[in-house]
This record gives C-alpha cells, sequence and structure tokens, in this order.
C-alpha cells in the first residue's frame, strides 16, 4: 500500500481523532469513572476511612425519602417548564413567522435572555420577586392584586424558579421553530387553500407534522437540561424553603465532601432515569416525527 492510500484509510481517523480524544477524556472517563465511585463509601476529607460497600449506597439511595422528595420536585419542575416552554415558544412562533424588520427586532429581543449568565439573570428575579420593595410585588400592588412570597413560601418558591427559567429558555427555542415554520414550502399551504381547509386543520394536520422533528428535539434537549438544573436553584433558594425546590443535583450537590459513593450513586440513579426517558421518548414518539 502506498502512501496516498494509506492517507486515504487513516484520514477519517485522524479527523475524528480529536473530537474522540474529548469525548473519552470529558464525558466516558467521568462516567465510567462516577460508576466507580458509587461502589465505594468515599470520603475527601479522610480517603484513607474509604471502602468497598457494593450496592449499599444504591439500597441507600432507593430507601430515603429525602432523595424521592428531591426527584419529585423534580419532576415537577421538569414537566412544567418543558411544558410551558414548548406551548409558550410555539404560539411565539407562530405570531413571528413573518419577515418583517419588527420581527427581526424581537426575536433578537426575545433571544438575549439566553446569552445572558444564568446566575445574572437570577440574581436580577431575585431583586424583582422580594417581597418587601420587589419590581414583581409591587405591580401587583399598583393593579389592585394581592401580593405574594415568591422565593421565601414553600407554596410558591418552585413556581418562581419556573417563571426563570422559562423566561431565559423561551428565547432560544422559539428561533428554532421560527427557523423551522420558514422552512416549510409555500406550495404546500397553497394545496391546503385550493382544498378549503382551515387554519386550525391547516396548523395541526400540516405545520405541526412538518415542525415535528424540532419539537421533538426541543422535548429530549429540555427533559435531559430540566433533569440537571442547578444554578437556578443554588443562586436562588438555596433549595429551600423546606427543600420545596431542592431537586436531584442540588441533593447530589449536598454529599460533595461527606460522602462522595452516596453521591456518586445518586448520580448514577439520575442518569438511568434521564436515560430511560429518552429511550421512552424514541420508542413512543419518534415514530409520529416527520421528517421531509
Amino acid at each position: 500500500m502506498d502512501k496516498r492510500k494509506l492517507w486515504e484509510t487513516l484520514r477519517p481517523y485522524v479527523m475524528i481523532f480529536p473530537a474522540m480524544t474529548g469525548i473519552v477524556l470529558f464525558v466516558i472517563y467521568p462516567v465510567l469513572y462516577l460508576i466507580y465511585l458509587s461502589f465505594y463509601k468515599y470520603n475527601l476529607l479522610n480517603k484513607d476511612k474509604s471502602k468497598f460497600v457494593g450496592f449499599d449506597n444504591f439500597a441507600e439511595v432507593l430507601s430515603r425519602d429525602d432523595f424521592y422528595k428531591a426527584l419529585g420536585n423534580t419532576v415537577v419542575y421538569t414537566v412544567s417548564v418543558v411544558v410551558l416552554t414548548i406551548l409558550l415558544s410555539l404560539v411565539i412562533a407562530v405570531w413571528l413567522n413573518k419577515k418583517t424588520r419588527m420581527n427581526a427586532f424581537v426575536q433578537a429581543g426575545i433571544f438575549t435572555p439566553h446569552i445572558v449568565s444564568i446566575v445574572s439573570i437570577s440574581l436580577v428575579w431575585l431583586w424583582l420577586m422580594e417581597p418587601s420593595h420587589g419590581l414583581l410585588n409591587y405591580l401587583l400592588k399598583t393593579f389592585g392584586l394581592p401580593t405574594s412570597q415568591w422565593l421565601q413560601s414553600s407554596k410558591t418558591a418552585m413556581m418562581s424558579v419556573i417563571i426563570v427559567a422559562v423566561w431565559q429558555n423561551i428565547g432560544y427555542f422559539t428561533l428554532i421553530i421560527v427557523a423551522a415554520l420558514q422552512s416549510i414550502p409555500p406550495s404546500i399551504y397553497e394545496a391546503a387553500a385550493l382544498d378549503n381547509a382551515s387554519r386550525s386543520k391547516v396548523f395541526w394536520k400540516i405545520t405541526i407534522p412538518l415542525i415535528s422533528p424540532q419539537l421533538f428535539f426541543i422535548l429530549v434537549i429540555m427533559t435531559i437540561g430540566s433533569f440537571k438544573v442547578f444554578d437556578t436553584v443554588q443562586v436562588m433558594t438555596g433549595g429551600g424553603p423546606n427543600d420545596a425546590t431542592k431537586t436531584i443535583v442540588y441533593y447530589i450537590y449536598g454529599f460533595r465532601t461527606t460522602n462522595i459513593g452516596y453521591s456518586a450513586a445518586t448520580g448514577v440513579v439520575l442518569m438511568a432515569v434521564i436515560g430511560l426517558l429518552t429511550f421512552v421518548y424514541f420508542r413512543l414518539l419518534a415514530k409520529r416525527v416527520h421528517y421531509q
């Protein structure tokens, strides 16, 4: 084999080597090491006391009430954020579908929160939701409406965090749906108009199926991201009050020094839950996605 043929054979592997190196070092190795740590009672403050405990960490995870409390909070957060974001993004995208200068300006405006640090956004919303002198309660008072404790009450804290998450994500996913809507061939709508199809039928029978790949992508990505929420909770509530906003990742964070093994086992359980949800999505919904 001459040098040219050898290079042609090796070139694909050479091209993907940098990317595969990053994946191995920053994805595969951390996952394998996480699984390894989950079988140990591991203390960062005193590594000499670390010992192999088998599946004891997993048994403890599945037997603790605080784990199920955090899991329940995460499910509520995920379902709320995913449903609200998709619905609102779809509504706004339909409104912004027409190519005008005003719509281009609005698109740039609603995308801005997505590129701003979530820590900065959380701090701004902390001020807005302050019960005594926050802007939101001031506006409620102005219109004669009852005020809210927002982040200070266990009844409204999760709702407040959800509002911030939806507000931050909605612009990005709106633009994805707008791009999908603008890629639909006009001839399809013209054919529907010739058949005297109603607007609602056109929307549900034509528009939704044709943008279903983008909606499916948003559903999967948002579900995975919402299950891993941490920074918003850390900055705004610290998991409180009364653990009302303590999510799975924040729960894992709580054992970062005293019991790394238990924390790793919880992380493995979270990874399994996300993997199972993704599998279910693909089994139940992938066949309904219409690829042009």
